[in-house]
């Protein structure tokens, strides 16, 4: 599923190749992901406008109309962008499709349907409507360790939260906890201090390294990239432990035991 890195790389492509064109025609096939408009409603918004600017925050990317509105694009699991002007590399599972005036169009590819598309007139009352946290990369260190003041989550559990820290995944939130050599159940509470500045230090150094590389999710992974230690029965570093799955915080969770570290509440 795309996480922030992603999502960012959206952006580099919804700005270099849909931005300060004008829309010629909306064409909407299913408008299933559509949540707060019907196809023919957004095709009569949307027709004549042109997209000006974009704003990504956390996993979320906004495109800001020429009238002041906004379109969500949320790519849920298969969400995806295709910029092409042959009818014949339309994708296969196109749900929409922007047609611009220079003869080009932006589909929106989603395969399996659960991405989700909203029309927002009013881009600041949505996210405070939806409670939506800082963006992982923006935070700043104080704020981020304010907080994890009195959580008793899981580490695991509070990285994954989008309404106190917005676009940290899964896979990222394994990879922080694998870099930091803390289990991801260990309750926030436990955590000393100089535990939490790393989490917070890792977080801001995978996401930045992951962005500079405008990872696609979609892409094969590389022998030097994140992530490849996430094999179950795999040996840790150093021979300390083996990497386990687990249900934590909800979700399927990769960690290596012993070479982990499960932090307790001292009582």
């Amino acid at each position: 599923m795309p996480e922030l890195p992603e999502v960012n790389t959206f952006k580099l492509y919804f700005d270099k190749t849909s931005l300060h064109q004008k829309i010629g025609e909306v064409h909407v096939q299913d408008d299933k992901i559509m949540r707060n408009i019907d196809g023919d409603s957004f095709i009569e918004k949307l027709t004549g406008r042109t997209f000006v600017d974009s704003y990504r925050r956390g996993k979320y990317l906004f495109g800001k109309l020429d009238d002041g509105n906004d379109v969500l694009f949320h790519f849920g699991m298969t969400g995806d962008f295709k910029y092409y002007e042959d009818e014949m590399d339309q994708p296969r599972h196109e749900r929409f499709a922007f047609h611009f005036a220079n003869g080009y169009r932006l589909g929106f590819d989603c395969p399996r349907k659960f991405a989700r598309i909203l029309y927002l007139e009013d881009l600041e009352k949505y996210i405070a409507d939806i409670g939506l946290g800082e963006d992982a990369l923006v935070i700043s260190a104080s704020d981020f360790l304010k907080k994890m003041e009195g959580r008793k989550t899981s580490i695991k559990g509070f990285l994954l939260n989008q309404k106190l820290l917005a676009g940290v995944g899964n896979l990222y939130a394994d990879e922080i906890c694998f870099q930091t050599r803390i289990h991801p159940a260990s309750p926030v509470n436990a955590l000393k201090p100089k535990h939490k500045k790393a989490i917070y230090e890792a977080m801001q150094n995978i996401l930045t390294i992951a962005v500079d590389r405008a990872r696609y999710y979609k892409e094969e992974k590389t022998a030097d990239d994140f992530f490849q230690w996430r094999v179950e029965g795999q040996k840790a570093p150093q021979g300390k432990g083996v990497c386990q799955v687990e249900k934590i915080a909800g979700r399927t969770t990769y960690f290596f035991d012993i070479y982990q570290k499960l932090y307790q509440v001292v009582k």
